[in-house]
């Protein structure tokens, strides 16, 4: 009768927006909702007041919202209206699928997934710069998955300027709404002539830089439509923790991290990084190669991030893993 889901910018609501679809036939109907509907009146009114009022007859969650504005409230205040209501459907695939807007509720920032693609030996490029191609194209396409799946595809300077990406959505079917770009660039040297300034306007780009820098590079990217980012930084880096809470503040749910090696270690040695996902190429490029993260400053093994291993599969000639933090593993699925 209708579908929906919250739109761009977390208003509408998915459930007003499928009552809209299904219009006087939601009389009596069943509504099957991921989260529990929200009891609180903000933009517009509470969606569990909204379906009520549309008269839905039963409405199965799968999970409960925990927002304290929430958490409880909206299936309460069903059951005042008459409204049958149950719970528990596919909890674990829900709380999958919200894992980004938890993250964002409780920790202020976007969940993290890192990307590694690298030799058997953990190297992205040869000695003189060299990565096209390391995996084959079933891992590249699945790569592209990942993007259209995350809000935002996050790299850093280095990377960009050294291998001029365009970030864009190619061998699968693009979302309705492009990911954000963003490139960690305190200093704004990202090109200007590059493939992501030249595209600012199609595909958002945003930028993390430090206060201040050069205003005529900040007037020349805004003019080409990119956004600046300010936040502080940390011995000329951008500070991961608090970048990561300045995206949290700007809607983002889930940031897709692809390179390179000093952003990846920057995040893994602040504890942020929530998934991993490595694909293996059977090459090997030896200690002269690229390594796929930056170094960690590690005196002792029991100081190295563990991971607990969830799913391995093969991609074509690749291998795909994938892993979560050992103090979350137990969450996942």
């Amino acid at each position: 009768l209708g579908q929906a889901w919250t739109q761009p910018g977390g208003r509408p609501h998915a459930e007003t927006e499928a009552l809209a679809e299904a219009g006087s036939a939601a009389r009596g109907a069943t509504a099957f909702v991921t989260l529990e509907p929200c009891a609180h009146t903000g933009r517009t009114g509470p969606c569990a007041e909204a379906l009520a009022k549309a008269g839905i007859g039963r409405v199965v969650l799968s999970l409960d919202d925990p927002d304290p504005r929430v958490s409880g409230r909206g299936r309460a205040m069903l059951t005042a209206a008459g409204v049958d209501v149950s719970t528990g459907l596919l909890e674990a695939e829900a709380r999958a699928m919200n894992a980004g807007f938890f993250c964002r509720v409780f920790q202020g920032r976007p969940r993290v997934t890192l990307k590694l693609a690298s030799t058997l030996d953990g190297r992205i490029a040869t000695q003189t710069g060299e990565s096209r191609w390391i995996t084959g194209p079933m891992a590249r396409a699945y790569v592209h998955h990942l993007r259209a799946t995350h809000d935002a595809i996050l790299i850093g300077a280095g990377t960009a300027r050294a291998d001029n990406p365009r970030l864009d959505i190619r061998d699968v079917t693009p979302p309705a709404r492009l990911p954000v770009r963003i490139v960690v660039d305190p200093r704004l040297s990202l090109p200007l002539t590059g493939h992501l300034a030249a595209t600012a306007a199609q595909q958002p780009l945003w930028l993390i830089a430090g206060a201040g820098g050069d205003p005529a590079r900040r007037a020349a990217f805004a003019t080409l439509g990119a956004e600046i980012l300010d936040v502080p930084l940390l011995d000329g880096r951008a500070d991961p923790q608090a970048m990561l809470q300045r995206l949290g503040k700007t809607g983002l749910t889930r940031v897709f991290v692809e390179g390179g090696g000093q952003l990846a270690a920057s995040l893994l040695r602040a504890g942020l990084v929530d998934d991993l996902v490595v694909i293996l190429a059977g090459k090997l490029l030896g200690a002269e190669g690229v390594p796929a993260v930056g170094g960690l400053n590690l005196a002792h093994l029991a100081d190295a991030p563990g991971f607990t291993l969830l799913e391995t599969r093969p991609l074509g000639p690749d291998i795909l893993t994938r892993w979560a933090p050992k103090t979350a593993a137990s969450q996942l699925s």
